[in-house]
């Protein structure tokens, strides 16, 4: 069975783009979780320092998108 892709758009994490799942140049999984990127170099930046990209609820340390 293959796979459906949801349409809805994402955010890509390191430049705040707004990207179609199916349109992203790259996607990445990091802790179990699927982020999509509008460039190469948004998904090699993300790869390098992906904390640096993902925001932490300050007040429940809840990593938010």
């Amino acid at each position: 069975m293959k796979r459906q892709i949801s349409e809805r758009s994402q955010r890509d994490p390191v430049c705040g783009m707004e990207i179609s799942p199916i349109a992203a140049v790259d996607q990445l999984i990091h802790e179990g979780k699927a982020y999509y990127f509008c460039s190469n170099a948004c998904s090699e930046a993300f790869e390098a320092e992906p904390a640096k990209y993902i925001r932490v609820h300050r007040q429940h340390g809840i990593r938010s998108e």
